[in-house]
């Protein structure tokens, strides 16, 4: 079961991603899924034990966040970085503080730890 009727392809609660100890604290690690043209695209980042999780689309341009070097954090791993324009968003909530898109936020897509596995919540 989906659990998005109009992206097939969006991944239902409870679907796994990967251990925990597989994203670097502070780290981001990307997830794409395929269901049949559909695509659902979302990375998660982990701060400790914090996670967050969002849909890899930038609010401004609509394309995958870290381009092909596939980074979402800048290099000080305090923002997520959209590749393609610059824009810089906070972790925590997702929103736009430098770039083309004041004031818009990153979609949430959400997250969560169970067992030691990274899941969508």
């Amino acid at each position: 079961m989906r659990a998005d009727p109009d992206n097939p392809a969006r991944p239902a609660a409870g679907t796994p991603l990967c251990a925990l100890d597989e994203i670097p604290s502070p780290g981001s690690k990307g997830f794409r899924f395929r269901e049949g043209e559909a695509l659902f695209a979302g990375f998660v980042v982990r701060r400790g034990e914090t996670l967050a999780g969002y849909v890899d689309s930038c609010p401004h341009a609509g394309w995958p966040l870290a381009g092909f070097a596939g980074r979402y954090l800048t290099r000080e791993n305090d923002l997520i970085l959209c590749a393609g324009h610059g824009a810089l968003f906070k972790i925590e909530g997702g929103e736009c503080v430098a770039g083309p898109c004041p004031g818009q936020t990153l979609t949430p897509w959400p997250v969560a730890v169970r067992d030691g596995q990274v899941v969508v919540a």
